[in-house]
């Protein structure tokens, strides 16, 4: 049977990147774009609306015979903190949403959590797969429970939902945003033009970091696995990098002049809740989870990508 995909935040970070790839591999026709907005150079099929109009989206699933699902529709832990109501609305309205329909036309579904699922009293360093999940951010609190509704409707009703801890990612198609991880490509789009950046966080706060194809590499990975492999219904912890912003400060001043003035502002009690390495062996030895870009790597790529776009020497 042809793989019919839905993608819901399709044009955000995760999403621009994801839904180019789910194309390549399944063909324009068969992959439909959800989000608020689509950009102008978007080939595809695409509906703009808000997620929350459910007769709508079941309306959708209908007529394309959707048969996988990418709900990658989030609102993030900055904006989750300024509108609490919100975060919870979106994020967890959404997926119980998404899960629904899942459970009545028998849909595969990928829905990521994040690292903001752990908290202050998760350890610190090689965070296990299973350990204490305590956030202290709305979006965080949305992703725990997320995680759980995932693993209801699996053990409940069958529902082949899977999911991945994202660490923070580090894209350079879209711009940054206010997240706490964005500063990680914030560093490059103002450092590259001006040779300046101030930064949200300490110049010591270590944080799990992934390049943006290594997480497109590990949805796909994950949703193409065996469904006999899959023993994990939360989500599974994966890994890729652990940086400082002052490690990234110094790899990016191999490659260009910067100078970076640290003033932490609210995202820095965000960044402190969460881990500073992740322990993924569950991931790697289930269905064979591996990543490919390490710091240098990460940093060439997203300069030499950014200079293009910038019209920069």
């Amino acid at each position: 049977m042809v793989e019919r995909i839905l993608v819901t935040g399709a044009f955000g970070q995760i999403g621009s990147e994801l839904v180019p790839a789910l194309q390549r591999e399944y063909g324009k026709d068969n992959v439909i774009a959800i989000d608020m907005k689509k950009p102008q150079d978007f080939e595809g099929i695409s509906y703009i609306f808000d997620i929350r109009r459910y007769d709508e989206l079941k309306e959708i699933i209908k007529k394309h015979r959707i048969t996988t699902v990418y709900h990658l529709v989030s609102l993030l832990s900055v904006a989750g903190e300024a509108n609490p109501d919100l975060c919870w609305e979106l994020n967890m309205g959404s997926l119980k949403n998404i899960l629904d329909f899942a459970r009545e036309f028998n849909l595969k579904v990928f829905w990521p959590s994040s690292i903001a699922a752990f908290g202050k009293t998760t350890p610190r360093y090689n965070t296990p797969q299973q350990t204490i999940l305590e956030p202290t951010t709305i979006y965080g609190v949305t992703k725990v429970s997320g995680e759980l509704l995932c693993q209801y409707y699996n053990l409940k009703y069958g529902v082949d939902v899977r999911s991945v801890r994202f660490p923070g990612i580090v894209s350079w198609k879209t711009p940054p945003s206010q997240g706490t991880t964005e500063y990680s490509i914030a560093m490059f789009y103002e450092g590259i033009p001006t040779g300046r950046y101030t930064c949200p966080l300490r110049e010591d706060t270590r944080i799990p970091m992934m390049y943006v194809d290594d997480a497109i590499k590990a949805a796909l990975m994950l949703m193409k696995a065996d469904s006999s492999k899959i023993r994990t219904r939360t989500s599974y912890n994966i890994a890729a990098l652990s940086f400082t912003a002052k490690e990234l400060e110094e790899e990016i001043k191999k490659h260009i002049p910067l100078v970076v003035e640290y003033r932490p502002d609210d995202r820095q009690k965000i960044a402190d809740s969460w881990p500073d390495t992740l322990d993924d062996s569950t991931a790697r030895e289930e269905w064979g989870w591996s990543h490919d870009y390490d710091l240098p790597r990460l940093t060439k790529e997203i300069i030499t990508n950014l200079k293009k776009k910038m019209k920069v020497e």
